[in-house]
């Protein structure tokens, strides 16, 4: 049985490094700060959650420096795994 996919992960990256109180404001995101830059990653599930975020980084007036949706087999979820699993029988 194919399942349908909801979501797909996004790299979403800001000039300035954030520190830990920010995590908040981007909860259910991984957030790693290096070389003057913060790296959001995780899974967005829908349009209107990419463009909350998207928000919070103009409302806390970051500079958004790049917004990239990561191919499956860069950083696959658990739906993606099982699908692999069932196409393999």
């Amino acid at each position: 049985m194919m399942r349908r996919r909801t979501g797909n992960f996004y790299r979403i990256i800001v000039r300035s490094e954030l520190s830990d109180k920010y995590a908040v404001a981007f909860e259910g995101m991984e957030m790693e700060t290096k070389g003057g830059v913060t790296v959001l990653k995780g899974k967005i599930v829908d349009q209107p959650q990419l463009y909350g975020i998207l928000e919070c980084v103009n409302g806390l007036g970051l500079e958004l420096l790049s917004v990239e949706a990561l191919p499956d087999n860069v950083h696959p979820g658990p739906e993606r795994k099982r699908e692999q699993e069932e196409s393999e029988l």
